[in-house]
């Protein structure tokens, strides 16, 4: 399925005497479109319900919950690592309904060992593991679809809907999830989450789109496993986005379970106060994701990627001066609104540089294996966090997490030049990759 079947719909506007195009996206990306935001918007209801399970049903302290997370997301990117090159050969709407079905069916037995009195850490972890390695094949299979679904010069306007949709939900989604959580318990918004994953499956399959898999020239071979490394890591440019985003994207999320655990914890704020902490600030990220094509039209790619990705690095080393009380939301809440309008500008635009960069037909399996790595470095940063934060303080271990943010934006700005020029014309430096 290329674009030349994507149904395209065109509207002339005569303006000043200019004739301008303006196309649709087309009805099977807007039925994915709805898929993505019904998931999204469960997940996000359902915000660090894991955590929270573990801190106020089994009394997880720092150490538990940090490993809860880093476990998860490690051994669910270990299964994962085939999903790349598996998924390149197969139809992408039947993954991507899999997917969220295995999801479904994973967060739906929480509730139910609740239930039966026998839910431990050990099912928390293995319902991340399975959570994780289903996004990643979701993943997988969805960027190329897109890819296919929209004209080339559309991505970044699809890209930045599915960034603002993102965010729109996390505007909504932990202050409803808390306040769910204080009336009727965390498993509510577990339930809620699961729910999602089967309305995004029914999203998928009502797209109704024909797809031929791309047939293998060769028998599969084990050095297929690290193909999406090496494409990634033969472009200059390619692995200097791909080191930053994961270090950054690491880094961030490590100090979740951390901040949780202090702010649910140590700080004493009820859940729903820790859910606004993260919900409010989430406008920014609307706004953001929908200034994204005008800050690119103004800035350029290159000046947009670097000025967003170096701004985004400095606001978390803030969150280790929370206190207690309206003045310790007030500095969380800021601190996520400079974050959040940052990354949601720098998102879509490095999403749409990486699908203009990699053939469709190459675009699974390095979409794995970003995926992959960014779930490994998460987990480990999240269990040294964690850890610092059981033999010192979690204060530390957001300190120390912050400072190391602080360095990355030397990975993005080394030969930033690199960036400036667009994928079209960098033909002679994606041999590597085509």
């Amino acid at each position: 399925m290329g674009v030349s079947s994507v149904e395209v719909r065109t509207r002339l506007e005569v303006k000043g005497g200019s004739v301008g195009v303006r196309r649709a996206l087309g009805r099977q990306f807007e039925w994915l479109w709805a898929a993505y935001a019904v998931s999204t918007f469960g997940t996000w209801i359902g915000f660090g319900a894991l955590s929270v399970v573990a801190i106020t049903v089994l009394d997880a302290g720092p150490a538990e919950v940090a490993a809860l997370s880093a476990a998860g997301l490690a051994v669910g990117a270990v299964v994962a690592v085939p999903l790349g090159p598996w998924v390149e050969f197969r139809r992408k709407r039947p993954v991507m309904i899999a997917a969220d079905l295995i999801r479904l069916c994973a967060f739906a037995s929480l509730p139910l060992a609740y239930a039966l009195d026998v839910l431990t850490i050990g099912q928390l972890i293995v319902v991340s593991v399975v959570a994780t390695a289903s996004r990643i094949a979701f993943d997988a299979a969805s960027a190329p679809l897109v890819k296919t679904l929209v004209h080339p010069d559309d991505l970044l306007t699809a890209n930045s809907r599915f960034e603002s949709t993102r965010w729109s939900a996390t505007v909504v989604g932990p202050t409803l999830g808390g306040a769910l959580i204080g009336l009727f318990g965390p498993f509510v918004t577990i339930c809620v989450d699961a729910t999602s994953y089967l309305l995004s499956a029914l999203g998928v399959s009502a797209m109704g789109a024909s797809e031929t898999p791309r047939r293998r020239a060769s028998p599969p071979r084990l050095s297929d496993l690290v193909d999406g490394w090496r494409i990634v890591i033969g472009h200059r440019t390619l692995r200097r986005l791909f080191a930053n985003t994961v270090l950054v994207n690491g880094l961030i999320m490590a100090g979740e379970p951390v901040l949780a655990v202090l702010m649910l914890g140590r700080l004493g704020f009820p859940a729903w106060q820790y859910g606004l902490a993260f919900s409010l600030p989430c406008v920014g990220g609307l706004i953001g994701s929908r200034l994204a094509g005008a800050v690119v039209h103004r800035l350029g790619q290159s000046t947009a990627l670097l000025v967003t990705g170096v701004s985004r690095a400095c606001w978390p080393i803030g969150l280790a001066l929370v206190g207690p009380g309206i003045g310790g939301l007030a500095v969380v809440m800021v601190i996520e609104l400079g974050l959040i309008f940052c990354c949601s500008v720098f998102n879509p635009v490095y999403v749409t540089y990486r699908q203009q960069l990699i053939e469709t037909e190459q675009l699974s399996r390095v979409i794995a294996a970003w995926s992959i790595s960014t779930s490994l470095c998460i987990a480990a940063l999240t269990a040294a966090c964690g850890l610092l934060a059981a033999i010192t303080t979690p204060r530390t271990a957001l300190v120390v997490a912050g400072v190391a943010l602080l360095a990355t934006p030397a990975v993005l700005i080394r030969r930033s030049a690199d960036v400036a020029l667009s994928p079209r014309a960098r033909s002679a430096d994606t041999s590597g990759v085509r």
